[in-house]
């Protein structure tokens, strides 16, 4: 049964660690793959598609790194025939699952043909400057001499930060990057035959799973924990979140209020290499991770590489950095205000990083209060809605914040996987803002973020600046695990399956192809690729019928008396107020961009085939996106002053 149903996007930072085996025989591989397929939006039975996905993505389960396997050797199950697709699907309904067995007879293979390979490599000479960028998007090696290579470079790679480190003889470094290695190998072969049968059947469990789509998972016991702590969205630790380059974990990310972000010792892009004089450089990321984590008050050293410039140099200084262990609250600062003077007035900036709800506050009523302080204490002219970097969060959260700006009328409909749509509605009518209204984008704005910033822009309500679109995200999951009522973790493992798609007033939904913005407005983010689109499996996007005139229709008879005379009252209009300033606005803004030094440098950055948006700094200190953004609204109050 599903308990709960969250309507929220979670970004990973850190790969989970391989689990403790779930107790899992092939029947309940069976009956967990049946209720997904029942509840999948699209999905409800596997075909000879889905199992061609399953049989890639059990290979890349097995080898994610692609330093076992040779492409000569999975070609029959990277690019299986019609007949091997219909035996192992026919197999798959009598829980037969002996072409994962076949695969995994292969890996135990690789992993022996690796350890001759590594003490071959331990005669040859290492190449040099070698860079982590090499190993992304690797494609399987064609020969045990190209897989060698490989894995001489990344060898490379480690051996450089472990010069840097300075604490530990070669020698020692790479025993201890073998022990790994072992233990990781042990952990894939198992001890036991129910070991192995273990996590033969977990690994055909995620692999199906993520045939499905992007979102759909299955998580093992210890990894349902883990991702307890993203749910619960709090932990002990520093606060930062980190990326595995192979040489160390880079931080790319610096949370508010957390010991990383207090101390300010901490940098962007500053590489840890060790974690209380313990060297992690080829640790596992998620063990890394479990190192630096602790009980609250406790000290953690880390010892880092900074890149600095020394006479237009680039140079690598190593620091030891002491921080303090404390909670940290995954959402950090859920919203925060600033006003801009114009005029006889202000312009209110309104930062939401999600859509929350607690028993003390949450995103609607937060939101409203500064509107209504706002209006008392200044001339409030226009508001900025800033959803930069918002991830989603709870869908009532999005029709409420919506709600601010609109009298009463559809916000959203969800579509389930058996074609029933339900719309949520505002049908308070009690707007806090009803003037000049922009909200700002940008490519991580997602699910709930986008709710709201393409409902306004059906109404006509707002204008939606920023990125040319959002990440596009238009589908909801419902999770087996309910971190508030029922935390304690299934021994078989929890799951989560995508349910259905959501679809704002205008009947269009934002999967694949995100909200577009009416006003271009490049940021750090508008040159990277990413998005549902880059998914590995995307759910389609479709549409439904249009409910700017809401009959009710999905209420009960009953209900729709007794609502409909009052909710029909004021009903929310589309409105066309906004749209003959577009074209003017668009035309001020790229005319400011063109002439602007600082933004055109911004620009050219941004265009670099390298670019990393973590190791750019904002020109001068100044969020150019945001600064052009209260230019915009500067030109709408004006003209629409003027025109009145």
């Amino acid at each position: 049964m599903f308990r709960k149903v969250f309507f929220t996007l979670f970004f990973f930072f850190f790969t989970v660690c391989e689990a403790k085996l779930p107790e899992i025989i092939p029947r309940d591989v069976k009956i967990k793959i049946e209720e997904i397929l029942k509840a999948h939006a699209t999905y409800k039975y596997l075909t000879p598609q889905l199992m061609e996905r399953t049989l890639r993505n059990f290979l890349e389960e097995l080898d994610p790194t692609k330093t076992y396997l040779l492409e000569s050797e999975i070609e029959a199950w990277m690019n299986p025939t019609e007949e091997t697709l219909k035996e192992s699907l026919d197999n798959f309904k009598t829980t037969d699952f002996s072409v994962f067995s076949d695969i995994y007879t292969v890996m135990g293979s690789a992993v022996e043909r690796r350890g001759l390979l590594e003490k071959e490599m331990a005669q040859k000479e290492l190449p040099s400057e070698v860079k982590s960028d090499e190993f992304k998007d690797l494609k399987w090696a064609c020969t045990p001499e190209e897989l060698q290579t490989r894995l001489l470079r990344i060898k490379a790679l480690q051996l450089e930060a472990c010069d840097r480190l300075g604490e530990e003889s070669r020698e020692r470094f790479m025993a201890r990057l073998s022990k790994r290695r072992a233990l990781n190998e042990a952990e894939i072969l198992g001890a036991t035959p129910e070991d192995r049968s273990r996590v033969i059947l977990s690994h055909i469990l995620k692999a199906t799973t993520a045939s499905l789509d992007s979102h759909t998972n299955y998580f093992t016991p210890m990894e349902a924990n883990q991702f307890m702590i993203q749910v619960q969205q709090r932990l002990f630790g520093i606060g930062a979140q980190l990326r595995d380059n192979l040489d160390g974990l880079s931080v790319v990310r610096i949370l508010e209020n957390s010991p990383a972000s207090i101390s300010n010792k901490l940098k962007i892009n500053d590489r840890i290499i060790a974690v209380n004089n313990e060297p992690i450089v080829g640790y596992d990321i998620s063990d890394a991770v479990e190192m630096i984590r602790g009980e609250k008050g406790t000290p953690v050293l880390l010892t880092i590489l900074r890149e600095t410039m020394e006479e237009d140099k680039k140079a690598v200084e190593k620091l030891d950095i002491e921080l303090i262990r404390n909670e940290v609250v995954l959402e950090e600062s859920r919203l925060e205000s600033s006003f801009e003077p114009y005029g006889d007035g202000v312009i209110a900036h309104l930062r939401l990083f999600s859509f929350y709800q607690d028993q003390k506050s949450s995103s609607s009523s937060d939101i409203r209060k500064i509107l209504e302080q706002t209006k008392r204490d200044h001339k409030l002219k226009g508001v900025i809605l800033d959803l930069r970097s918002n991830a989603g969060g709870l869908l009532t959260q999005a029709v409420g914040v919506t709600g601010l700006f609109i009298n009463k009328g559809v916000v959203v409909s969800i579509k389930d996987s058996n074609g029933k749509v339900q719309h949520l509605r505002e049908v308070d009518g009690k707007p806090s803002w009803d003037g000049p209204l922009l909200v700002l984008v940008n490519q991580a704005s997602a699910s709930a973020a986008e709710i709201v910033s393409q409902t306004l822009q059906d109404y006509g309500r707002a204008l939606v600046i920023g990125d040319a679109h959002t990440f596009g995200k238009g589908t909801f999951q419902t999770f087996t695990l309910d971190p508030v009522n029922n935390p304690k973790v299934n021994p078989q493992g929890e799951y989560k399956v995508t349910r259905g798609r959501y679809y704002t007033v205008s009947g269009k939904s934002p999967q694949l192809t995100g909200v577009q913005s009416d006003i271009e407005i490049p940021g750090i983010l508008s040159q990277l690729e990413i998005g549902e689109k880059y998914a590995k499996f995307p759910l389609e996007n479709d549409e439904i019928e249009p409910h700017f005139d809401d009959d009710l229709s999905d209420i009960s008879p009953f209900h729709r008396l007794q609502l409909g005379p009052m909710y029909r009252y004021n009903l929310q209009a589309k409105l066309t107020m906004l749209e003959p300033y577009a074209e003017n606005l668009t035309k001020n803004s790229q005319l400011r961009i063109e002439s602007n030094k600082n933004y055109q440098n911004f620009l050219k950055e941004l265009s670099k085939k390298n670019f990393d948006s973590e190791s750019v700094d904002l020109f001068s200190q100044t969020d150019l996106q945001l600064a052009e953004s209260i230019n915009v609204m500067k030109d709408l109050i004006f003209l629409m002053s003027t025109e009145k």
